[in-house]
């Protein structure tokens, strides 16, 4: 399964199953086929999200057994929210909803 996230402020921000799950539960979405974040939801959504981000950055890494040659690449939660905490931005100061599944 994946999201397709959708607002008339930005294109449409696909993500894949797991990673979407997370970031509703994030913030405060049940994840779901169909949803809606409407605008005035979104800067408590943006903090939850920088909020989760800068806990995640400040745990220990856990100790790789791998040598760097053979780690494969990590992408963080940084990376993988950016995109939506970016769809959110635009789509408040243009005070539209975020839609997924509709």
């Amino acid at each position: 399964m994946h999201y397709t996230f959708k607002s008339n402020a930005t294109g449409n921000l696909i993500m894949m199953g797991a990673i979407g799950d997370s970031i509703l539960r994030i913030i405060g979405k049940a994840p779901a086929d169909k949803g809606i974040v409407q605008a005035s939801d979104m800067p408590a959504a943006i903090a939850a999200i920088e909020s989760a981000v800068a806990l995640a950055e400040s745990a220990p890494e856990p100790a790789a057994e791998q040598t760097t040659d053979d780690a494969p690449d990590a992408v963080t939660l940084r990376q993988r929210a950016w995109p939506f905490v970016e769809m959110m931005q635009a789509a408040h100061a243009s005070g539209d909803a975020i839609t997924w599944g509709v």
